[in-house]
């Protein structure tokens, strides 16, 4: 018998702000023994790519919050071509199933743009979603989203450093507990040191601010299904709900598979096994 089996699907996980392929190495273990064939994508500018501000790596919070970003040229457009160019690899194995986290809406969605007839189906595991609305940043200012909290992780000035900074090497509790809250909000805080370790201090503004939409006829072509965490408090469950209203209403011929965790806004950490059981059944 083969590794994988006839039924095998093959994934390609794209991670959020801040976050690495690593973040999705639970879920991928789960998958895999399953017989599926996964494969998660460190974005440009991230994980092993990653470039660090001198500040971050000597510590100095005052020149930390200044320092222009290393990863500050870094555009929406470098996310979908590698991306792309990734579906494009794994395509030899059959249609992909796009699975974004977070703030990688955005990019599987510009990926589908271009490539939808290599994708099986899109998962938006409480991702941003850009029909009616332009960008990240929009789409984040919405009334909506007026209830998350994870601008209580953010330091430094966006304008001096060319990116959304957090600092996952400062170890004062009350950050330390803030960003628990926002993105790991039901895992211990011994749980969530682990995955903070692997996060990058940088998202470069420009994938924020960079049109994001896709149009009916090519994204809107593609089956997809939005993952809701109905304890997120960084992407809040009203924002989810109206993201996927709102490109229900652009695509009113594909409109979403919508499914629900009990979870905070990284299942993949929280309930890895119940994230698999959702994304093949």
């Amino acid at each position: 018998m083969g590794l994988f089996h006839q039924h095998a699907r093959t994934f390609l996980f794209v991670h959020g702000a801040w976050h690495t392929a690593a973040h999705w190495n639970k879920v991928a273990e789960q998958l895999t023994e399953q017989g599926h064939r996964v494969h998660a994508l460190d974005l440009p500018g991230s994980g092993l790519d990653a470039g660090f501000p001198r500040s971050y790596l000597n510590n100095d919070f005052e020149a930390f919050a200044t320092e222009p970003s290393p990863v500050g040229g870094v555009h929406l457009s470098d996310y979908r071509d590698a991306i792309v160019t990734e579906i494009k690899r794994l395509s030899e194995h059959g249609r992909v199933t796009l699975v974004g986290h977070s703030f990688g809406g955005l990019a599987i969605t510009q990926a589908a743009e271009v490539v939808p007839e290599l994708i099986e189906r899109l998962v938006y595991l409480t991702a941003y979603v850009p029909a009616k609305q332009a960008n990240g940043a929009t789409l984040a200012a919405l009334p909506e989203g007026a209830s998350s909290i994870s601008g209580a992780i953010l330091v430094g000035d966006p304008m001096a450093t060319g990116a959304m900074r957090i600092n996952p090497r400062d170890a004062d509790p009350e950050y330390v507990e803030k960003g628990r809250l926002a993105l790991y909000g039901d895992v211990s805080t011994e749980q969530y040191l682990r995955f903070a370790s692997y996060l990058n201090p940088d998202l470069p503004m420009a994938v924020a601010f960079d049109d994001a939409r896709g149009t009916p006829e090519r994204w809107g072509s593609v089956p997809r299904t939005f993952i809701r965490t109905t304890e997120d408090r960084t992407v809040p469950l009203a924002l989810q709900d109206r993201m996927i209203a709102e490109a229900d209403a652009f695509t009113p011929g594909n409109r979403f598979e919508v499914r629900s965790l009990p979870s905070s806004h990284s299942p993949f950490a929280s309930m890895p096994g119940r994230l698999a059981e959702v994304l093949t059944t």
